[in-house]
């Protein structure tokens, strides 16, 4: 690993119950998730996507952040802008596909208009109101940061900058030059049946790696392999095993994967420059939409780049297996906890995080 960074202390986030996972309760119950999208997903800088997505005035991605409907922009002064993807006549959702390039923003319900920067330009049926001033009926904004490329929106009034909120992170991730030169490959949204937090504990340890995933271990080596808690992020990775001579003359030779509170993933893998990202969005409080955008370097990817591709998702559908089985066990009766390893140190991090923001 290039950067050092620092364990927390343990005092840190030691609780009387500082070897036993969070209850299984907050994983099945309905009334959670609603604190978690006020207490949280509202809260937090949350990911929206490379600006490889966003390359051209008009070019947009919309999302949804906890339950809100989001939209994101690059308007015709080249500039990124985030809003509340709502039109202020009547509420109704203004942008209905995901993504995909707009000159002007018009709501399908009474066919107001929008430009780019979020400003009314025509609303029809009030061209005779009296006293009716459009700069009062704008698109209401949202905070929109950029850092090395990566696209990230905030809901609150006054959030820490993105920049010191993952200063680890991005640190880290510096090391990757490729990642301005990127180009999007796929985007795939699958519904897994299990709370978002299943996923995020599955993805920040690797004790399950050795059954679950044997093509990742045949290529990583174990033993060398680091789990590094930061403030609000986690950072995991290897090199390739030494007996690998297929990857020695690899662009990227060790793998690299990321966690960023809540509920972001970006992965690395060794071989050519590639870049994948991981979000979990709760859809209710045991389904949840999982979206995984794939970068590579040019238009077109190479049969290196497709076999690296087929292996990364191989690994996630085999994460997916693991946790729809273990959200029915979540719901039995049988126990109210689980045990946390030394080595998931991880898991025991992000509980923290969710016990301090939910208390």
């Amino acid at each position: 690993m290039n950067v050092e960074l620092s364990r927390p202390e343990v005092s840190a986030f030691q609780d009387e119950n500082v070897d036993m996972t969070l209850p299984y309760a907050l994983y099945v119950d309905p009334m959670v998730l609603r604190m978690e999208y006020e207490k949280i997903f509202t809260k937090s800088w949350q990911y929206v996507g490379h600006v490889a997505r966003l390359k051209n005035p008009g070019d947009y991605i919309a999302c949804t952040i906890g339950n809100e409907p989001i939209l994101v922009v690059r308007d015709h002064d080249n500039e990124i802008r985030a809003f509340y993807n709502v039109c202020p006549h009547r509420g109704t959702k203004l942008v209905q596909d995901s993504a995909g390039s707009k000159k002007i923003l018009q709501c399908c319900y009474h066919g107001w208009t929008f430009q780019l920067n979020g400003k009314l330009h025509q609303a029809p049926n009030f061209r005779k109101a009296p006293g009716f001033c459009g700069d009062d009926y704008c698109l209401r904004p949202v905070h929109v940061s950029i850092e090395q490329s990566l696209v990230f929106v905030n809901l609150s009034e006054d959030p820490v900058p993105l920049a010191k909120e993952f200063a680890d992170f991005f640190a880290d991730l510096g090391q990757f030059h490729f990642l301005n030169d990127l180009n999007l490959y796929s985007t795939e949204q699958r519904i897994i049946k299990c709370n978002w937090k299943t996923f995020i504990d599955n993805y920040l340890e690797c004790d399950h790696c050795p059954i679950a995933h044997p093509s990742f271990v045949a290529t990583l080596d174990m033993t060398k392999y680091q789990i590094i808690n930061a403030d609000k992020c986690n950072i995991q990775g290897s090199q390739v095993k030494a007996s690998r001579q297929d990857f020695n003359d690899a662009e990227v030779q060790e793998g690299r994967f990321y966690w960023l509170w809540p509920n972001v993933m970006f992965t690395i893998y060794p071989g050519p420059g590639n870049f994948r990202s991981i979000q979990m969005i709760p859809v209710d409080h045991e389904t949840t939409l999982g979206i995984y955008s794939v970068y590579v370097h040019g238009e077109e990817p190479t049969e290196e780049q497709k076999q690296l591709i087929a292996f990364a998702k191989q690994v996630a559908d085999e994460d997916v297996d693991i946790v729809e089985l273990q959200q029915i066990g979540l719901g039995s009766s049988a126990f109210k906890q689980g045990l946390l390893s030394p080595t998931e140190h991880g898991l025991r991090h992000f509980h923290n995080l969710v016990r301090t923001v939910l208390k």
